[in-house]
């Protein structure tokens, strides 16, 4: 019954967790004993090379969309729409609203589809018309109305990705490619700050500004890729025979059915899961995780809205601090691609999201403390920028792959995982409002407010590390033949990760 993340390629430890060799779990283990290791590689270096620059471009141009705001206020938006005080805030913060309800319920939905590529790009597509239309509104009023919108669209796509990602891959392999998928937030900020710099030249073409034509063709871009989307996302190894062997499909459903078969009970495929709503709710683990999660999401999400205007606060022209958000952003996709893959690796999280954490500490008591003098300082400030990004970025791939390695029910994790997002969202309605134009260029509510989720989310992880492993170690104590029998199988399958026999991964 162990849930050890390499069990379906052990095989002798693996025959011993069922009692009868012709059992269907044997029948799996056997072939994938059989199966040359050549074959299994290249099956899941094929689903890499179909499957990940998909999500990549996706959630490129999610980041894009969402972000963009950004570039377009020092383009000089506010002032063409009246917005004045805390309105360019207040725009930014009612995206979340909408985006963090909808989350959960999208993945719930998206759990049942047959084809994950129809539901994903459907999303992706009415955004991306959205995000168009954005371009063509005359007030703050309208402003607001696009964004409410563009959250209620957007909300399905990274919790949904991530969802797909667990369905394709064995918690061992996740981290890394939840990374990959995160470095493209990080490129992606890098692109739209060189994308908003060459799109802003057209300002006056067609009659338009050119704060303007950054939603119009950023908007145009994402409906082509949401189109596509429909044809080019994978769905399941069934569905891709066209470029599977037989072998290599009955190797990648063969070993997440020996999961299932592991807790047939845990796998129960519902539109709705009242147990598994509740389970989540009521699990201690997810609140930790959660806090781990705002230590990235509430100063990722400040400085993305923020740091054009924060450069452009250090003396450069709107258009050369368009190009130096692009360092920052490179650096932050570095970092998190060479943390995750160590930290699947070594298959151990907690110092792999410790570290970043304390990058971020670093960073912004340099930011709290130099930036009252930014013109004096502008080496140090924009180096105290490019190590928050460099901290920032790890932590969500290791938040989200330490929550699907400790979630092994499908339909718990398809919550757990839209909640973790969902809840972890909020830090970007908090990060919307902590950098005021009124304070600056010390923005020291903003820096100091990142500084308290960074140092919170380092207890949390700590908190968490230090508490799986007491319960490992209770577990170690126990008697299995005992545990047996006091509990029927079916018993031990309810109880998913809280079974006696379950080991939490680190």
């Amino acid at each position: 019954m162990s849930r050890d993340n390499d069990m379906v390629e052990k095989s002798a430890s693996m025959h011993d967790e069922f009692k009868t060799e012709d059992s269907p779990a044997s029948a799996e283990l056997d072939f994938l004993n059989n199966l040359h290791e050549d074959v299994k590689k290249s099956a899941v270096r094929k689903v890499d090379v179909r499957l990940m620059p998909m999500l990549v471009l996706l959630y490129l141009v999610a980041y894009l969309d969402k972000t963009n705001i950004a570039n377009a206020k020092i383009e000089g938006m506010l002032a063409d729409l009246g917005m004045t005080g805390v309105q360019y805030n207040v725009a930014v913060s009612v995206f979340f609203i909408t985006f963090v309800l909808a989350e959960v319920p999208s993945n719930m939905i998206l759990h049942v589809f047959k084809r994950p590529s129809i539901y994903i790009g459907g999303i992706v597509t009415v955004w991306g018309i959205i995000m168009t239309l954005t371009g063509i509104v005359h007030n703050y009023g309208g402003l607001i109305a696009i964004r409410l919108f563009l959250g209620l669209f957007e909300a399905g796509f990274l919790p949904g990705a991530i969802l797909i990602i667990s369905k394709w891959y064995l918690p061992n392999e996740t981290q890394t490619r939840i990374a990959i998928l995160y470095t493209s937030a990080a490129t992606g900020g890098a692109f739209s700050g060189l994308l908003a710099f060459a799109i802003a030249k057209m300002d006056g073409i067609a009659g338009l500004d050119g704060w303007r034509w950054i939603f119009i063709l950023e908007g145009i871009f994402t409906v082509t890729i949401g189109i596509a989307c429909i044809f080019f996302l994978i769905d399941t190894p069934a569905l891709s025979t066209h470029f599977l062997t037989a072998d290599e499909i009955h190797y990648l459903e063969a070993r997440q059915n020996i999961r299932r078969l592991l807790a047939p009970n845990d796998f129960r495929d519902k539109h709705f899961d009242k147990k598994s709503v509740l389970s989540v709710l009521g699990d201690w683990k997810i609140y930790l995780l959660i806090f781990a999660n705002w230590s990235n999401a509430v100063p990722n999400y400040a400085m993305k809205f923020a740091m054009p205007q924060v450069i452009k606060g250090m003396g450069y022209t709107s258009a050369n601090a368009q190009l130096l958000t692009i360092p920052p952003y490179m650096i932050g996709a570095i970092s998190a691609f060479g943390f995750s893959f160590f930290a699947d690796r070594i298959t151990w999280r907690a110092p792999f999201i410790l570290a970043p954490q304390c990058c971020l500490i670093i960073a912004f008591s340099i930011l709290f403390t130099k930036s009252a003098d930014v013109m004096h300082n502008i080496p140090l400030c924009y180096f105290g920028i490019c190590l928050a990004c460099f901290g920032m970025y790890p932590i969500l791939p290791g938040v989200n792959a330490w929550n699907v390695a400790n979630t092994p029910s499908p339909t718990k994790r398809a919550v757990s995982i839209g909640f973790l997002v969902c809840v972890g969202n909020i830090g970007g309605l908090i990060g919307s409002y902590i950098y005021l134009d009124s304070e600056a260029p010390s923005y020291p509510t903003g820096y100091g407010t990142s500084f308290a989720f960074a140092a919170a989310g380092i207890v949390a992880v700590i908190v968490l590390e230090l508490s799986l492993k007491r319960l490992n170690k209770k577990k170690d104590m126990l008697n299995e033949d005992e545990i047996r029998r006091q509990y029927t199988d079916a018993e031990l399958d309810d109880m998913g990760e809280k079974s006696p026999l379950f080991k939490y991964a680190l």
